[in-house]
């Protein structure tokens, strides 16, 4: 099967939506499917094989983070003719509601087309508005999937239809072996972060707080952004910057405990899955995405979302207990196979079989 698969947001910064896209086509690849993907990107001559550049994107304020799209005549023709060229069998837009690529993509071409939406919403001024565009967009689709029940349960509540629950992915295998970071490894006091350290829900200065009463504890931060560490934990703080993917992984194999702060905006949770793919025990704000991958804290310890003084009495009853510790890591292990791409690319390309069963033809440009 020949896809054509469309991201909104920029490939050159790291971002869940990316790196799902990112896994999802490799994984096709993997399969044995010919695979497209058209994204945003500064440089084409940084870009795999099999993604198309389509132009700079720029930093939009999105869903309490800063998201970076592309949307403008440039980046329409090249989609128009990125679809007309490809011979698609099946197209696969993701986050087709905001003003990037995916909407460009649905106005550009017809036949099956499959969305996948990954952020949960609510009614806003701003979606009221832009509804006529909006369904004009998702009336061309065939079929529909949504991430998680949060992600499904808006795109009903507000748009109504059908639409399929496959989780996000992750590549269990490429986390599950690798080398601490020099001068790491877990010793009973690490623990680690990873993410946008300047967006607020993220909840980095929430950790920070925590810090202050975990007095032998450490703290490594991996990810993008400036953080302003108090002074007084400057001494047991460490911030890499943003890493690369292998240093990620390694990241994750330095910590005792994982920390996942966030407070707002998730609706899986793709640092939990990969944590506890490389064996890390993970503690987690209480969110509801959260406690669903954890299973309700079978395979992770949870903490009061937003609560500093909760966070700090339950990383420290972890740093306490290794044995407990393994045990929740053990039990991430076990959690996170049913996540894994080599289990969820075989329910996208379901998705596909069906809407290309459906006598909707070959995708194509649409005048």
């Amino acid at each position: 099967m020949r896809i054509g698969i469309v991201c909104p947001y920029s490939w050159d910064m790291p971002g869940g939506v990316k790196q799902h896209i990112d896994d999802l086509a490799q994984a096709l690849i993997a399969q044995d499917h010919e695979v497209s993907v058209i994204a945003p990107a500064a440089d084409d001559d940084e870009l795999p094989p099999y993604v198309t550049g389509a132009g700079r994107a720029i930093p939009v304020p999105y869903n309490g983070s800063v998201a970076r799209m592309s949307f403008g005549f440039i980046s329409a023709a090249r989609v128009r003719r990125w679809v007309r060229d490809g011979g698609f069998d099946v197209l696969h837009i993701h986050e087709p509601l905001i003003p990037s690529l995916g909407v460009l993509a649905c106005w550009a071409a017809k036949g099956p087309i499959v969305a996948t939406f990954h952020a949960s919403f609510s009614r806003s001024r701003a979606i009221a508005v832009a509804e006529p565009l909006l369904r004009s967009a998702l009336e061309k689709l065939h079929g529909r999937i949504a991430v998680s029940d949060a992600a499904r349960k808006s795109l009903v509540e507000q748009f109504g239809g059908d639409t399929v629950l496959i989780p996000n992915g992750v590549t269990v295998a490429r986390y599950t072996e690798a080398e601490p970071l020099d001068g790491w490894g877990p010793d009973g006091s690490t623990i680690g972060f990873l993410g946008r350290v300047d967006e607020e829900r993220k909840g980095l200065p929430i950790l920070l707080e925590a810090l202050k009463s975990i007095p032998d504890a450490k703290l490594l931060i991996a990810g993008p952004g400036e953080v302003k560490v108090p002074k007084e934990l400057r001494d047991r703080v460490t911030v890499l910057g943003m890493v690369s993917e292998a240093d990620k992984i390694r990241a994750y194999h330095s910590v005792d405990v994982f920390c996942a702060p966030n407070t707002r905006g998730e609706s899986f949770g793709i640092v939990l899955a990969e944590a506890m793919a490389s064996g890390a025990t993970v503690l987690a704000s209480d969110i509801p995405a959260f406690r669903r991958v954890l299973g309700e804290g079978q395979a992770g310890a949870l903490f009061r979302n937003g609560d500093p003084a909760s966070l700090a009495e339950e990383a420290r009853a972890l740093l306490e207990a290794p044995e407990r510790r393994a045990k929740l890591a053990a039990e991430a292990l076990v959690a996170v196979r049913k996540y894994d791409w080599s289990t969820v690319a075989r329910d996208v390309v379901r998705v596909y079989e069906t809407v290309t069963a459906g006598g909707a033809g070959r995708v194509e440009e649409d005048a």
